[in-house]
């Protein structure tokens, strides 16, 4: 096991090309390979810079790269637009799509007793440590794992080999890995390296993903003082070490502890990058623990047009809307559908202020009445970008016409949390 390369700091900017240098130097120490195959995020993690190291890849294995697998999970595909503008020269034929539904094969499982121990005791259903059946029968000699470590609601900290086993899972693992984040607790998980769910995960790598030759490439974003994105840190290595690493400096970076709560939030949601609530509640998951009770959440939302990527979940997402813990725990004993779909259903349960605080979305493509059909109040999103400017806001604290907002640009960068609340 091996840490090819590893720096960062909090304040580091690493120039473009320290970039290349720097992965270009881990890259030499694995030698020469024959057949390689690269694992990035998609579009809906442009921000982490993994398109710019996949097309560094690209440039220095040149045809020895003959697979490209963007980590869709429960995404959608990526489209010629999207590769393009993410991953620059990278050649479209490399590019291979994931069917989390049908492309999979299983590598083994999770026994239910360490999900019952892990899980306390809450669930005690095995899972399957499902992959694109690329990894296993593609013949690669390495595995490229790229992707950006930042605290996440469903793991505590997002990458390392949840790109392989729910970036590139299944239905089931990733159905059952999200239901058990969301019944441990999502403000017990969110910026903690060491949860159940990753403690599954690292199962699966330890017992069944030992002779697969995966090789994690792990960036740290961040914003610079000119509020550009920067890559602060960049882990290179085989096991865990270098997801460690990484994750902590991304708490460093990432997270904003507050030492007074939230009473009124306004989070801009890229339209470019969301375009569901599924991925747009991150305003929701990456706030709620800084957010006062009867504190209001405003998600401005120009390009949300849905509320599941998948059809099936979209539907139900309509069903039962963000309706809190109870009543979906209860949906799922009750509705099949429901129950063999559990990452809508952990998704229902993030997605909720639980009854805590106003949560009002202002979408470019969705009506009043469907927003508020789903458990969220509506906002009219003219007017709300003409009150609230991202163009003229900053990130942080805000006085707008007399009365003090706490504005967030890019939910996805970080996590905010009330230091009284995250201690709970």
């Amino acid at each position: 096991m091996s840490l090819f390369f590893a720096a960062g700091s909090a304040t580091t900017e690493m120039s473009p090309s320290d970039v290349r240098s720097n992965l270009f130097s881990a890259l030499d120490k694995l030698g020469k390979r024959k057949k390689v195959l690269a694992v990035p995020p998609d579009f809906t993690r442009m921000h982490s810079q993994s398109g710019v190291l996949t097309e560094l890849a690209w440039q220095y294995y040149g045809d020895s790269l003959t697979d490209v697998l963007p980590a869709l999970g429960t995404h959608k595909a990526m489209s010629d637009e999207e590769i393009a503008t993410m991953f620059g020269a990278t050649p479209r034929e490399l590019f291979r799509v994931h069917d989390w539904r049908n492309d999979i094969v299983t590598l083994g499982e999770v026994p239910s007793e360490f999900m019952y121990e892990v899980s306390e005791g809450k669930l005690d259903y095995t899972w399957p440590a499902q992959v694109n059946k690329l990894l296993r029968d593609g013949g690669h000699d390495l595995i490229l794992s790229i992707g950006q470590v930042v605290p996440h609601e469903v793991v505590g900290m997002a990458n390392y080999n949840k790109n392989i086993f729910v970036g590139t899972g299944g239905s089931m693992g990733i159905h059952r890995s999200h239901f058990l984040g969301a019944v441990y607790g999502m403000e017990r998980m969110m910026g903690r390296a060491d949860t159940p769910v990753r403690r599954v995960l690292n199962y699966a790598s330890d017992h069944f993903a030992k002779d697969m030759p995966i090789v994690y490439v792990q960036t740290v974003i961040g914003k610079n003082d000119a509020g550009q994105l920067v890559i602060r840190g960049m882990y290179v290595g085989d096991d865990v070490e270098c997801f460690e690493r990484a994750a902590e400096l991304s708490l460093q970076v990432n997270f904003k502890m507050m030492d007074r709560e939230i009473k009124k939030a306004v989070v801009f949601l890229d339209p470019h990058e969301f375009r569901s609530t599924w991925l747009g509640n991150k305003s929701v998951y990456r706030t709620r623990m800084a957010l006062a009770d009867n504190a209001e959440l405003i998600v401005l939302a120009p390009g949300v047009h849905e509320f599941g990527e998948d059809a099936a979940i979209d539907v139900l997402i309509r069903k039962y809307g963000y309706c809190g813990t109870p009543r979906t725990l209860e949906a799922v004993k009750e509705d099949p559908a429901l129950a063999g779909n559990l990452s809508a259903a952990a998704h229902l349960i993030h997605g909720s202020s639980e009854g805590r605080f106003t949560i009002r979305y202002c979408p470019g493509h969705l009506t009043r009445q469907e927003i508020e059909s789903v458990h969220f109040e509506y906002g009219d999103l003219a007017e709300a970008m003409a009150k609230y400017t991202p163009e003229t806001l900053q990130d942080g604290w805000n006085t707008v016409d007399g009365e003090e907002i706490f504005y967030i640009s890019n939910p996805g960068l970080g996590l905010w949390a009330y230091e009284g609340r995250f201690k709970k």
